[in-house]
């Protein structure tokens, strides 16, 4: 069974359901499609064979989990959804006790506005005010994904308090640049991760971060150190499907890791494009 560990679901900007509008938001990035539907991703998936994936609600197109809920929903066994929630709201305390009492509510997802500094993300990951919302999470079993681009090393001070908390590293932590040494800048920050074993790696960015077409062979050398280090059972593909291109195609990013990566044994692939999100976030495979 094969798993993509995160896709943005959202619908157009309209009227009648607008986008958050204010000086840091007025519209999804521009690397990203106008909307996003859980109709379209069916599509994609069931075009290359993935069977299920992760729903992300993205930041720019609000803080309601609703949507990716609903599509959850109306298409059973085929999503899962990591929401949002900002830790430093007054019900957040509350909302935590139940965030796993939803059928399709696997985890947390963190970015957005209350998680940046003027220089970039990373400011929640050292703030000692949110020690009780990391203790919550380890206690309650609920599984973290973390936009943490450069700020990776700030997760090992959270990793050494909460040994049993899942923190699960979105992208390799790795950042948008034309610069294709800057892209990969952090990765001994997150290499250096993987002493703690309930940290993970998602991959599926990789591809977006070459300069070559398929198999994307100059960002090998990062992928394999990543395995090297986490192994398979700590990493877990994920397309990041809306900020794709026709030189960088879902089918393609699938594909890397099935049969590009030649260090790859099959049961790592396994692992990779499944079964590690299937534990990580109890979500079984059956």
């Amino acid at each position: 069974m094969i798993t993509d560990a995160q896709v943005h679901l959202y619908e157009v900007d309209t009227p009648e359901r607008p986008w958050p509008r204010d000086a840091d938001r007025v519209g999804a990035p521009a690397k990203h499609a106008a909307s996003f539907t859980a109709e379209e991703m069916i599509g994609s998936m069931d075009a290359i064979g993935v069977d299920r994936a992760v729903v992300v609600p993205p930041v720019w197109a609000g803080e309601d989990n609703g949507y990716a809920l609903s599509a959850a929903t109306r298409y059973e066994g085929r999503f899962a959804v990591m929401g949002r929630l900002d830790p430093y709201a007054p019900d957040s305390p509350e909302r935590l006790e139940h965030w796993l009492e939803h059928p399709h509510m696997c985890g947390i997802r963190m970015s957005g506005r209350w998680y940046t500094t003027p220089t970039g993300v990373g400011a929640a990951l050292g703030d000692p005010q949110l020690e009780w919302y990391w203790a919550a999470c380890e206690r309650l079993g609920i599984p973290i994904a973390l936009l943490t681009r450069r700020f990776s090393t700030d997760v090992a001070r959270i990793a050494e308090r909460h040994p049993d908390l899942a923190l699960l590293i979105d992208h390799l932590g790795t950042g948008d640049s034309r610069v294709p040494m800057e892209r990969f800048a952090s990765l001994d920050d997150l290499i250096a991760l993987a002493r703690f074993p309930r940290v993970y790696v998602k991959l599926g960015t990789a591809p977006a971060r070459s300069d070559q077409a398929f198999p994307f062979a100059d960002v090998h050398p990062h992928l394999r150190r990543v395995h090297e280090a986490f192994g398979a059972q700590r990493m877990l593909w994920e397309a990041d499907i809306t900020q794709l291109t026709k030189q960088n195609t879902y089918a393609e990013c699938l594909r890397l890791w099935q049969e590009g990566l030649p260090f790859l044994s099959g049961d790592d692939r396994d692992w990779i494009l499944g079964r590690t999100a299937a534990e990580v976030l109890r979500w079984p495979e059956a």
